[in-house]
C-alpha cells in the first residue's frame, strides 16, 4: 500500500481518490478545489494538507492542475528525488515536468477518465507504467505508449466523450417527443450505446469495421441514418475538429 498525495483537487482528482479508497492507501489531497476538497475529507482514508505538506507525506504524486497554474503551483514547491509523480495534465510536457519537479525524476503521465472511480478505465501512460499499474491497474486496462506525440493524440480522442454524450443527449430529446417521458428516453439511449460498445470491446475477435459491417444490412435503419450523416459531413466535422487540436497538443501539423 502507498501515501498517495493529489495537488490540485477537481472532478478528475476525486474520480482517482474514489478509486483507490478503501485499498489501505492513505491519501491526501490539497485544499485547492475546495467543493471537491470539502466532500473527499469525509472520507476515512483522505486528510486535507498543504501542497507541500503532501509532497513530504507521499510516495506517489498526482498532478491534477490547470496548465495555466501548474507552473506557479509547482515552482514553489521541493520534489525530493525519492519520490514518484503522475501527471494527468494536459498540455504539461514531460520536459516541462522535468523542470518543474527536479530533482525528481520517476514521473509518468497518463490520461484518467471520470470512471475511473468504478474501474475499467483504459489508461495510457508515457514513458513508463510502472508507478500507474501499481495504483491503477488492479481494476484499469493500463498501457504504454510508445511516443509523447501518440499519448498527447490519446488526449485528443478522449475529448470524444462529449462529442458522444452530445448526440446521445440529441437522440434522447428526439425520442422524448413520441413517449412524453424525459428519463426513460435518457436511460434507454445510453444503455443501448453502453452497452453495445462495451460487447464490442470485449469481444476479441471484432474490431471496429467487423462492429460496422454488422450493422451494415442494406436498406436497414443503421445503414440509411449513417449514410445521411456521412453525407452531410459529420464525420469529416470530426476529423477538422480533431485537427484543430494539432497545434495545442504539439501534434505534428499536415
Amino acid at each position: 500500500m502507498a501515501s498517495v498525495g493529489f495537488i490540485g483537487t477537481g472532478e478528475i482528482a476525486s474520480a482517482m481518490v474514489n478509486g483507490l479508497t478503501d485499498m489501505g492507501h492513505k491519501i491526501y489531497v490539497s485544499k485547492r478545489g475546495v467543493k471537491f476538497s470539502n466532500k473527499l475529507s469525509l472520507l476515512n482514508d483522505v486528510q486535507i494538507s498543504n501542497n507541500q505538506d503532501i509532497i513530504n507525506k507521499s510516495d506517489i504524486i498526482i498532478l491534477c492542475l490547470l496548465k495555466d497554474i501548474a507552473s506557479e503551483v509547482l515552482s514553489k514547491l521541493y520534489f525530493p528525488d525519492d519520490k514518484k509523480i503522475i501527471s494527468v495534465m494536459v498540455d504539461v510536457s514531460f520536459s516541462e515536468l522535468n523542470i518543474l519537479c527536479n530533482p525528481l525524476n520517476k514521473i509518468e503521465i497518463t490520461i484518467p477518465l471520470p470512471f475511473i472511480d468504478t474501474g475499467n478505465c483504459p489508461l495510457p501512460c508515457f514513458p513508463t507504467s510502472s508507478i500507474v499499474s501499481d495504483l491503477f491497474g488492479k481494476k484499469n486496462n493500463v498501457f504504454i505508449v510508445n511516443s509523447e506525440t501518440g499519448l498527447n493524440a490519446h488526449f485528443a480522442v478522449s475529448a470524444m466523450a462529449s462529442v458522444i454524450l452530445h448526440q446521445a443527449q440529441i437522440s434522447s430529446k428526439w425520442l422524448s417527443h413520441f413517449t412524453n417521458d424525459k428519463n426513460n428516453s435518457e436511460t434507454y439511449v445510453l444503455k443501448m450505446l453502453g452497452e453495445y460498445l462495451i460487447s464490442v470491446s470485449e469481444n476479441n475477435k471484432i474490431d471496429l469495421h467487423d462492429a460496422l459491417d454488422a450493422l451494415n444490412t442494406s436498406g436497414g435503419l443503421n445503414q440509411t441514418l449513417r449514410k445521411h450523416m456521412e453525407k452531410s459531413g459529420l464525420s469529416n466535422d470530426l476529423i477538422i475538429g480533431l485537427d484543430n487540436l494539432r497545434e495545442r497538443l504539439k501534434l505534428p501539423l499536415k
